[in-house]
């Protein structure tokens, strides 16, 4: 399969967003109430458990569109 360096760098830009994304998202979710009554609660185990996911998530998809980058401008 091929990507053109448009997908790829769609791809890469996923990736970013994810990793700008994510973090901040938990950061926020860990300082909620909610999170910790008197220790982790669901709430909290679902939410860092979602982060997770979704920053190997990202993390694949921007592996995947570096090396169609990356082989875009190998082939010209």
């Amino acid at each position: 399969m091929r990507l053109t360096r448009r997908t790829s760098l769609l791809l890469l830009a996923f990736a970013v967003w994810s990793w700008i994304i994510w973090p901040t998202f938990l950061k926020n979710v860990w300082s909620d109430p909610r999170s910790f009554a008197p220790g982790p609660t669901s709430f909290l185990i679902v939410h860092v458990v979602l982060t997770g996911a979704s920053l190997i998530f990202g993390t694949a998809i921007g592996v995947l569109g570096w090396r169609g980058y990356t082989a875009s401008r190998r082939k010209g």
